[in-house]
């Protein structure tokens, strides 16, 4: 077995402590068998001990089956009202934007501002069930917009600001929003970016609407934020009570294979998933100060909302984390006292690349976890945190998706964190990873990711999916009734999970297959190389790995250094792992969150049409793959 990057101190998590008692538990394994076995005592635990507000009813789960399980049918709940419940004097929101701005805003202000909210979407005549939307960029007002919704009974759903208009109607004209809220302006990389352009043909091409409100500075012809919540006092206090079942969030896929799906989910099953991971798995406590950074077209920004209800408070940052400098993140979590800060892992990568070493110019002696997701975190990745960022910090690595609102696997406080693996399974979920005929894979060996019972923050379908056929088609036609999530991923002997990228995007070289995380950790050790991506190209009736490079400014990729990565990868993976050829490339596709889209460039190079383009980030980077004569 691997030694442990870090090892914890006995915990004294008084959440942790009571869990371990009811299930009778010795360690995670059997905690986890029990939070399985036990899945209603498990979830009306979590209710419970996190104190969240509401009538639960006598029935914890009904029914079996992914279609056929309903999750507290007799509760009757507002999530908000859990959100917000605590101490009024506490500041519970900080804002940052990327100049420096920065406001604050206590537990009771907020409540204030989402009862405007919910009196002024009342005023417009938004009802239970009706969708509001936002274009946006990552401040309080949006938090507040969006607990204002809830307050009502409405759905909420968002998108970031730097989304496109194309990529912005793509998802909203599915869903007709009766209220959109949209960012004038935001700052990037010390830039002021204008929105007004694209706030108007959006807004053109959404005919649902009835008012259309403004947050920023930019003077523009909407309706400002203030100015909307002007006409309502906040008082009396709003609380529309719903089923555990009632819609509250619709989040959308990446949209690369084709219009964005539609995902709707319902608030309080997101709440209660999102509970159990941030308080168990990852030891977020009532006064802690949560930082992810995100932005609010990422399921992280509804994960971050959620931590209100542990009683932390949250950190909101707007901006290029790396302006005007690279250690940006590490000097808010200093001034702000964080203990607990998320980021990508290419975010860590990047850091690791130009060896920023924050354990020598920061002070982060309050911080306590940190946390990583977006793309497989590299064995280099996990010891840069500990050698240049914090030895005592617990290093989480999480996995999960917009999906499911949540993680499939994540880390445990109680447990070593070992390079390269995240930690252990959800509770509550069934992980598994299953070869292709529907058996256990052993330790050291691939295969799919999938979860074999359901939880709270399952989708209730999509929008406008009849009869569920997109649902079903997503994620229950290789393995009937259990969830496969498209992950590539190898169990370990310490029990953990080794992620190997995503399956579509997984190489198939003389009858194996590889993830392209096993090449990227291998390639990336190279202090020369910025970033990899390798796909599959069809090539004289079999199929070829190429794997193209980013390098550093002034570096080239000559024949000697091509020898050296195909050298690397014959002796650390295997001959399989080499490619048939190392290419020089000028920029690689990723969505708006910021992950490599492999399969846009497995279409590039094998000349098949690419749809919605306006899902990524960068599409004209694809042109230069198109161009390209192998």
């Amino acid at each position: 077995m691997s030694s442990p990057l870090w090892s914890p101190d006995k915990s004294n998590n008084p959440s942790l402590i009571k869990l371990n008692e009811l299930a009778k538990a010795k360690d995670f394994s059997e905690l986890h068998k029990w939070s399985i076995d036990n899945s209603a005592d498990f979830w009306r635990f979590v209710v419970s001990d996190s104190e969240i507000v509401g009538d639960f009813g006598d029935t914890a789960i009904s029914g079996s089956g992914f279609f056929q399980t309903e999750f507290f049918p007799g509760a009757k709940l507002n999530v908000v009202d859990t959100l917000l419940k605590g101490d009024p004097d506490q500041i519970v929101i900080t804002e940052i934007s990327e100049s420096g701005q920065r406001r604050t805003f206590t537990r009771g202000e907020v409540r204030k501002l989402a009862n405007q909210v919910a009196q002024s979407l009342v005023s417009a005549g938004v009802v239970e069930g009706d969708v509001v939307a936002a274009c946006v960029a990552n401040t309080a007002d949006v938090v507040s917009f969006a607990l204002g919704a809830l307050k009502i009974g409405a759905i909420f759903s968002s998108t970031s600001a730097d989304f496109g208009a194309a990529t912005v109607l793509d998802r909203f004209q599915q869903i007709s929003p009766k209220v959109l809220l949209v960012t004038s302006g935001y700052e990037y990389n010390g830039k002021e970016i204008d929105c007004l352009e694209k706030i108007s043909e959006i807004v053109a091409g959404l005919p649902s609407l009835v008012k259309v409100v403004s947050i920023g500075s930019k003077p523009n012809p909407y309706l400002s934020f203030s100015e909307w919540l002007s006409a309502s006092d906040g008082t009396p206090e709003i609380s529309v009570k719903g089923s555990f079942s009632r819609p509250g969030f619709i989040l959308f896929s990446s949209g690369t294979t084709g219009k964005p799906k539609c995902i709707v989910h319902s608030a309080a099953g997101v709440l209660l998933k999102t509970l159990s991971e941030q308080r168990y798995h990852l030891d977020i406590r009532d006064g802690d100060k949560v930082f992810y950074f995100t932005t609010c077209g990422w399921m992280m920004w509804n994960w971050l909302v959620a931590s209100l209800a542990t009683g932390a408070g949250i950190v909101l940052f707007d901006g290029n984390p790396m302006y005007p400098a690279p250690e940006r993140l590490f000097d808010i979590a200093e001034k702000e006292e964080l203990t607990f800060l998320g980021v990508s892992a290419k975010y860590i990568d990047s850091l690791r690349k130009i060896e920023l070493k924050a354990s020598h110019s920061h002070n982060l002696s309050k911080l306590r976890t940190i946390a990583s997701t977006g793309s497989p975190l590299s064995h280099e990745g996990f010891a840069y945190i500990y050698e240049s960022v914090s030895p005592a910090v617990h290093l989480a690595s999480i996995s999960g998706g917009t999906d499911i609102c949540g993680c499939f696997m994540l880390g445990w406080p109680e447990l070593p964190v070992f390079a390269g693996q995240i930690q252990v399974p959800a509770l509550g979920m069934d992980v598994q990873v299953l070869n292709s005929d529907g058996s256990l894979t052993k330790p050291g060996d691939k295969g799919e990711l999938v979860c074999a019972n359901t939880f709270p923050s399952a989708p209730l379908f999509f929008w406008g999916d009849k009869e569920n056929e997109k649902y079903i088609a997503s994620y229950f036609e290789k393995f009937p009734d259990i969830w496969t999530h498209g992950d590539f991923v190898e169990p370990t002997q310490e029990s953990g999970f080794i992620m190997h990228g995503r399956s579509d995007a997984t190489l198939n070289v003389a009858g194996v297959r590889i993830g392209t995380a096993e090449i990227y950790r291998i390639t990336e050790e190279f202090e020369e190389v910025l970033e990899s991506l390798a796909v599959a190209q069809k090539y004289e009736s079999d199929t070829r790995v190429l794997l193209f490079l980013k390098l550093k400014a002034g570096s080239e990729l000559t024949d000697a250094f091509s020898d050296q990565i195909k050298q690397a990868l014959k002796q650390k993976a295997s001959p399989r792992h080499v490619p048939a050829l190392v290419l020089k490339a000028p920029d690689f596709p990723r969505t708006k969150s910021g992950k490599l889209v492999e399969l846009a460039v497995t279409r590039a190079v094998n000349k098949e049409p690419i749809d919605n383009l306006g899902a990524l980030a960068n599409p004209d980077c694809l042109d230069w793959f198109k161009d390209l004569n192998l």
